[in-house]
């Protein structure tokens, strides 16, 4: 009976704490408000960026920043046109260049963003590299990681919130904020990952297209991506979509997002 009422308890928390993802429209689990999930966010970067190699390479450094900026420019004026600066409240953006052979990239709430060189060979140039950056802040964008956070909260620490657990556990949400943004080992149901890789698409189109990038570049980018994967899993299994449906989606979300790109 007793483990009965703390399932019941727990569903009703996640039922109350069901948000939309802005710009989408899907309703997301979010037990982590932006201001708690901002304050892991900046200390977990702060660490990761105090603990790597920032790339010397001052070309190369100036291309991710220059990148990003515009991103953001375009991300901030797709909110105000839609009425939601506020969700950009607190936002400190940053923009770094990572020396690590890893093919990745990462942004964390409020901006916070690093590009891995190894990614640099793929993108092969600045458009490519808007593709990376605009799908990685697209994720931030959509909370995709507050929502991550708050699936290992209902899961392992009974729906409590990310303020509670830093305060009894500061080592453990580091490590979960680590992970949500994919920072370490990797984390996510299967279904809720391959859904907030589509949204980062759709969105990542958006926000380069409207940064001066042509977004029609996805596509060769995504297939370059596949060419680095080798034997991919089959979609069930993984947390992104297969090669194949992504660049399908990409192209259908491609007219929407070439009306917001000017040369």
């Amino acid at each position: 009976m007793y483990k009965k009422i703390i399932a019941f308890a727990v569903a009703a928390v996640m039922f109350v704490a069901c948000t939309t993802v802005p710009l989408t429209g899907r309703r997301q689990l979010n037990l982590v408000s932006d201001a708690a999930m901002q304050q892991q966010s900046y200390a977990a970067y702060d660490q990761v960026i105090s603990e790597s190699k920032l790339s010397r390479d001052a070309q190369a450094t100036a291309m991710v920043k220059r990148v990003g900026q515009r991103i953001q420019g375009a991300v901030e004026r797709y909110m105000a046109a839609n009425g939601l600066q506020s969700e950009l409240d607190g936002f400190q953006w940053e923009f770094n260049l990572i020396e690590d052979d890893q093919v990745n990239a990462w942004a964390m709430a409020g901006g916070k963003t690093a590009v891995y060189t190894g990614i640099l060979p793929v993108a092969k140039n600045e458009t490519g590299l808007a593709v990376v950056m605009g799908h990685e802040i697209a994720h931030a964008i959509a909370k995709h990681g507050n929502e991550r956070m708050s699936q290992q909260l209902a899961q392992q620490f009974g729906g409590q919130t990310l303020a509670a657990l830093a305060g009894s556990q500061p080592s453990t949400a580091q490590s979960l904020v680590m992970a949500a943004y994919g920072v370490g080992s990797q984390l996510g149901l299967l279904k809720y990952g391959r859904t907030q890789e589509s949204e980062a698409d759709r969105l990542g189109l958006i926000f380069m297209a409207m940064a001066g990038y042509n977004p029609e570049e996805s596509v060769s980018f995504w297939q370059r991506m596949e060419a680095q994967g080798g034997q991919a899993p089959p979609e069930f299994l993984s947390t992104h979509p297969s090669a194949g449906t992504r660049q399908a989606d990409l192209k259908k979300h491609m007219p929407e997002a070439l009306k917001y790109y000017r040369k």
